[in-house]
């Protein structure tokens, strides 16, 4: 019983930290999809465009814009893990074939660190006599790179995920009213709703960047309404001038 008590502990405490590795793509994911959604939606307002058209060009932007940004995720998550194996290989070749100036590495990295002999020479002979261990202290200390062990694929996929949850906030109004037309003051409704969003995304951009609840509550809604009010405008003012 005690075992498989333990057993679910480590499942779920695996569970959460894998859903912890990938809150940073979900919060900048639903930043960008409030953000670039509200923005068309006020700009379409601003226009004077039908609640039809609102939904039209909010959906094709919610899930172009989605997509458009889960593979700049993906394809990102994927380079930057190729850089880190090919320059971990040149790592492997170089300690196989050049021993001795890759020991001098080492001996001056720890020489720079405060170490010094005799303490220097154990802790060098320490790491030269594993390889892998050898490699990974010239990828950390001497490159400066550190693994990515995070799924380009999950990467992409929580991004354009919680790009269309959180995005789909301003439309969710208009949808309701699509179906049941009986809504007054639409725009202010999708408006409060996107200003809950954006507390919630703030709130959890605080977590990622372990920052004040505030200060990340208050940037993201500044941002969103920078970007609304710029986009209400513009349409205001294209609007008026095609109409």
């Amino acid at each position: 019983m005690k075992n498989s008590e333990s057993n679910i502990h480590q499942e779920g405490s695996s569970f959460l930290g894998s859903y912890q590795d990938y809150l940073g793509e979900f919060v900048y994911g639903g930043i960008d999809g409030s953000v670039t959604t509200f923005a068309v939606v006020t700009g379409a307002v601003g226009a004077g465009l039908d609640s039809s058209v609102i939904l039209i060009l909010g959906f094709a932007n919610l899930f172009a814009d989605g997509f458009a940004m889960s593979v700049g995720a993906y394809m990102s998550s994927k380079s930057e893990k190729q850089n880190y194996t090919k320059h971990k290989n040149i790592e492997y070749w170089e300690v196989e074939h050049l021993p001795e100036i890759e020991r001098e590495e080492i001996e001056d990295i720890y020489r720079k660190k405060g170490f010094e002999e005799p303490l220097l020479s154990q802790v060098v002979n320490v790491i030269t006599q594993d390889k892998d261990r050898w490699v990974n202290e010239m990828m950390k200390d001497e490159l400066n790179l550190i693994e990515n062990t995070k799924s380009p694929f999950q990467t992409g996929l929580v991004t354009f995920l919680s790009f269309v949850f959180i995005g789909i906030i301003p439309l969710s109004i208009y949808v309701f009213d699509f179906f049941s037309p009986s809504i007054q003051d639409i725009f202010i409704w999708s408006s409060a709703l996107t200003a809950l969003g954006f507390i919630l995304i703030g709130y959890l951009k605080s977590i990622v960047t372990q920052s004040g609840i505030l200060k990340g509550i208050s940037e993201t809604v500044t941002l969103g309404g920078l970007a609304a009010l710029v986009a209400y405008f513009v349409g205001e003012f294209l609007g008026k001038i095609m109409y």
